[in-house]
């Protein structure tokens, strides 16, 4: 019998914040009594290019797989029932199989194993069956199944269809062997066993961080037995215009790893224990996560052999295994592969619900497998490393990632398991879209050189079935591709705009002739984006990443301090465009139960310049046109110790801490919250076009004043009332003249970061606004006229 495909009702959602915290509730209550259902979700494979030829031997395959073979697979199909078999180990059976779709799928006659390999000359087939027996005896080793090149490859496809398996609970690989020339850019090894590039589950350790087994390695397996997943009769996807998003991006496992997170110890770090905070991201006000990597990768890979790094774990992730298998290790209770499938589809669900989208931020740029002078071989460079990475003239591994090697993004093949990848996440997974680590290595051609018309980044922007998706570039890479506003972008890519973090970061802290560098970031950096039809929402605007300072620290440090990564300060960037306000060091007293903290301070006027300053950034980030994306932890002033390059730190550097939140919950906290729904509440701040002289009214009339630190400018809303802001970056007071309210209204004071919680913000505002307002030294002000 086939299974028949399921295609999910994917409607628009435009239910208010409140209804999207009953429905969160609602579905919470739910899912905490309800039983596991798995996935078995269908959606719509397509075929590799590189296929060619027709099927060997006589059979007849019917796909029952959770991904639909192509019109042109099922054309392909021998009429005659399968005659030629072979033996291959006892009660296993395999006939020659169907080279689609690549990966493992169900036929009517067993389960089909198909892979891509252009330059291998031998392919064997590994598989073990875990809690299983063949002919009465326990099986606790590996079967080998060689394929014969003859009746089991079409084209560069190797394809076995093995009958009688277990429908689950099968790990699988594969042992490929071929020429071993390096110069040509081979990387053959027969002695082990590789991962399938198309694996949707990997199965190994299932304890994230769990050191007594942290030299084994992840194997492929697969799930037909589990019923399909139950998305729900009112669910629907957010569809939240990009104009619109407010962007929080995080880490799944730090957002709950910690203690103070106050969750059950086989929940921290889960994709469970972010369903079990949405209530803190509903408060904040944001409306999409994006979640540093997800895909499977080793957080034990810096520990393979002795270095200077060896005493650390990768909890950032940016090191992907496999591009189709979700994080196994960020399930609850270690459990394993299908519930980390289930799980992330409740995470998904749950935020879906709450009105929040989720976007992945995706490594595509290199993988795990490291450089030729430590190679680690787990999937594609034992393959068929001349196909998956770039290589030079003399065979060797380029290296535009900075992590030792590149993928061949624009070949075909690669470009195919790509798009492959993608459409998994977003028809099993539903996802809302994503940002490409490093994603200027996406618009190189297979010999690294830089393309005018990328075809993958065109292909993603043409795809119908990403055609919902959100899509961001990070427009730079290791090798020196700044493509900032410059982006191949089909009117579809949107951006992470690092110019505006530089300006942005300049201008609050002081520099001298930024005034109109400020101003052209805030107003949606036009310069950039003002082309064909770009929008302003195509720029992401953010000040703080995961990857560089926090807020808080950039408000602390002047210097980088790496000295716990363990390369003596050498790695990390030396240009933080930071400002530590008087004194070098954590000046927070509450934070000295979670670190060894150095360089302390009493000074009040320090802690109050250095908040004032958190909220001079957040304000700016918050009335700027464009996309705004903060940084987990910044609402309540998370501090690294000054580490600018914290990827190997599973610890309180990096975990999200809930103690302090509630330290904070009244100040910090409140005004990061306040300005953000405040954001949303006006349209000034949202437009979907750049803004004009209609829109903007900048009063300046000295912008060639090279010393000048001081901007005012208001925003034309005639329905919610027009918006005055100024930015002081002076060391002394600043008296501006306010300009007249429209006709029968008058100027309500809602922010001016200089003052003491709760009065920074009063979002229905206050009045007793004069024709003169003394602006602060580093502060900032935001008015409204109001009737």
């Amino acid at each position: 019998m086939i299974l028949n495909t399921t295609n999910s009702s994917f409607s628009y959602s435009s239910s208010s914040n409140f209804t999207n915290v009953n429905r969160f509730h609602a579905f919470r209550a739910t899912t905490s009594s309800m039983g596991v259902i798995w996935s078995g979700n269908a959606s719509t494979k397509s075929f590799v290019s590189a296929f060619s030829g027709k099927v060997k031997g006589t059979e007849r395959i019917n796909h029952k797989s959770a991904y639909a073979v192509s019109k042109r697979a099922h054309e392909i199909v021998i009429e005659d029932e399968a005659a030629v078999m072979s033996e291959t180990a006892p009660s296993l059976k395999s006939i020659p199989g169907l080279p689609s779709p690549l990966g493992v799928s169900e036929t009517d006659n067993g389960i089909n194993f198909a892979l891509f390999s252009q330059h291998a000359t031998s392919v064997t087939l590994c598989l073990s069956l875990l809690d299983r027996e063949i002919d009465g005896s326990s099986n606790d080793g590996m079967i080998e199944l060689k394929l014969d090149p003859s009746a089991n490859k079409t084209g560069d496809i190797w394809h076995i269809c093995v009958q009688e398996l277990p429908r689950s609970n099968v790990i699988y690989g594969y042992k490929v062997d071929g020429p071993q020339n390096w110069q040509q850019g081979h990387r053959f090894d027969s002695s082990v066993v590789l991962i399938d590039p198309y694996a949707k589950l990997l199965e190994g350790r299932r304890i994230f961080g769990d050191s007594t087994d942290r030299f084994s390695k992840l194997s492929g397996t697969y799930d037909f037995s589990s019923l399909p997943f139950d998305w729900g009769d009112d669910y629907a996807l957010p569809n939240i215009p990009e104009k619109d998003l407010v962007i929080y991006e995080m880490n799944v496992r730090a957002f709950t790893a910690d203690k103070s997170s106050g969750l059950e110890q086989n929940i921290r770090g889960s994709y469970r224990g972010v369903i079990e905070k949405i209530p803190h991201l509903l408060e904040l006000g944001v409306n999409a996560v994006e979640l540093l990597p997800v895909f499977e990768f080793d957080e034990f890979e810096l520990q393979r052999r002795p270095n200077p790094r060896d005493h650390m774990i990768n909890t950032w992730g940016y090191s992907t295994i496999n591009f189709f298998a979700p994080m196994a290790r960020y399930a609850s209770a270690g459990g394993g592969p299908i519930v980390a499938s289930q799980e992330f589809k409740e995470m998904v669900k749950a935020l879906h619900l709450a009105g929040i989208e989720v976007i992945l931020d995706v490594v595509y740029n290199h993988s795990n497998e490291a450089d030729d002078k430590h190679p680690y071989t787990t999937s594609f460079r034992g393959i068929d490393n001349k196909t998956y990475y770039m290589v030079d003239g003399n065979g060797q591994l380029l290296n535009f990632s900075g992590c030792g090697n590149t993928l061949n993004c624009n070949h075909p093949v690669v470009m195919e398991l790509i798009l492959d990848s993608l459409r998994h996440w977003v028809t099993e997974y539903h996802v809302d879209g994503f940002r490409f680590d490093l994603a200027s290595v996406l618009c190189r051609g297979t010999d690294g050189s830089p393309l005018d018309a990328p075809p993958l980044i065109r292909a993603i922007a043409k795809d119908s079935t990403l055609s919902r998706c959100k899509i961001i570039s990070e427009p730079w890479d290791c090798g020196g591709l700044y493509l900032v506003g410059k982006f191949p972008n089909w009117d579809r890519w949107a951006e992470w705009n690092g110019m505006y973090r530089d300006d942005i970061r300049r201008f609050i802290k002081g520099d001298i002739g930024m005034k109109g560098r400020f101003a052209t970031r805030v107003a949606g950096s036009a310069d950039l984006y003002k082309v064909n039809k770009r929008k302003p929402y195509h720029g992401i605007n953010f000040i703080i990443a995961h990857d560089g300072f926090t807020l808080y620290d950039l408000v602390s440090y002047n210097n980088k301090h790496n000295d716990a990564n363990g390369e003596n300060g050498n790695d990390g960037s030396n240009d933080n465009l930071s400002w530590n306000c008087g004194c070098e060091g954590n000046s927070q007293d509450h934070l000295s139960e979670y670190f060894n903290i150095s360089g302390e301070t009493s000074d009040d006027n320090i802690k109050a310049l250095r908040f004032r300053q958190m909220k001079n950034f957040h304000l700016a980030l918050m009335v700027s046109q464009g996309v705004p994306m903060m940084l987990m932890g910044d609402e309540y002033g998370h501090t690294r110790n000054g580490n600018n390059n914290s990827y190997g730190h599973d610890t309180a550097i990096n975990h999200f801490q809930w103690g302090q939140l509630d330290a904070r919950k009244n100040d910090c906290f409140r005004f990061f919250a306040e300005v953000i729904k405040f954001r949303q509440n006006h349209q000034a701040f949202r437009q979907e076009n750049f803004i004009g002289n209609n829109e903007i009214t900048w009063h300046e009339d000295n912008w060639d004043n090279y010393e000048s630190k001081f901007i005012a400018f208001t925003l034309h809303d005639s329905d919610e009332g027009d918006i005055y802001l100024a930015f002081n970056a002076h060391d002394y007071f600043v008296k501006v003249p306010i300009p007249s309210p429209p006709q029968g209204r008058q100027w309500f004071r809602v922010v001016d970061t200089n003052l003491e919680a709760p009065n920074d913000i009063i979002p229905e505002g206050i009045t007793g606004i004069g024709d003169i307002y003394s602006v602060a030294p580093y502060s900032s002000i935001l008015l409204q006229a109001k009737p």
